[in-house]
């Protein structure tokens, strides 16, 4: 099996380069930035990619957000991604991608066996979904709270909804245009999942969803 590994800790990508191919695959790259993965995916075309969440230049999202950028470019290859934390959000878009085939998502400090760990990653390689419970459980509890899809200025304008007040006025309230108003309200009802329908019952709906969070 090809594999090319993004990781910026010099010691735990030589690690991992050495621990995959004593079980017999090949690391055709192993890189230390996002943008080096994506060239790595191109010039290689691998099996999988073993990405961290985390990675040059700001140590944010770098990681993942490649590994969705190359899930789009190639919606076959295998994708497992290592972090120390959820990323609720992006965990959720990476498990959509490629009908939720040939996807791992492991939070480091709960990978406790190198078996398992290279069982889950020929696994992911082969087209199943490997995912850490305590992922699930996370992307559970936010699928149970649809308001944690919003950002903050959207809660603040779905509050202002709550409250009665029409587009006019929140836009008078937080010093904005009406057609931003107007954009942020057709954000929060899509991040809802509220159906097409008149907007005043929509914006009901949205209402009521504020009110049992």
């Amino acid at each position: 099996m090809r594999v090319v590994i993004a990781e910026d800790a010099v010691l735990l990508r030589e690690g991992l380069a050495g621990l995959l191919e004593r079980f017999g695959h090949q690391v055709v790259a192993a890189v230390g930035d996002a943008g080096a993965l994506l060239v790595a995916v191109e010039e290689h075309l691998p099996d999988i990619v073993v990405a961290d969440v985390r990675m040059p230049p700001g140590y944010t999202d770098e990681g993942v957000r490649a590994a969705l950028e190359l899930r789009a470019r190639h919606p076959s290859l295998a994708v497992l991604v290592l972090s120390q934390y959820v990323e609720q959000t992006y965990a959720a878009e990476l498990l959509d991608t490629g009908s939720g085939t040939g996807i791992g998502y492991l939070l480091k400090d709960r990978v406790g066996d190198v078996r398992e760990f290279v069982d889950a990653l020929e696994r992911v390689a082969a087209g199943h979904t490997v995912v850490d419970p305590e992922v699930v459980r996370q992307l559970l509890r936010r699928r149970r709270d649809p308001l944690t899809r919003l950002t903050a200025r959207e809660l603040e304008v779905l509050g202002l909804i709550a409250e009665g007040r029409s587009n006019a006025a929140i836009a008078r309230a937080l010093v904005v245009t009406e057609a931003a108003v107007a954009k942020h309200i057709a954000n929060i009802l899509g991040k809802l999942d509220l159906p097409p329908a008149h907007d005043d019952h929509r914006r009901v709906l949205a209402v009521l969803a504020y009110l049992r969070a």
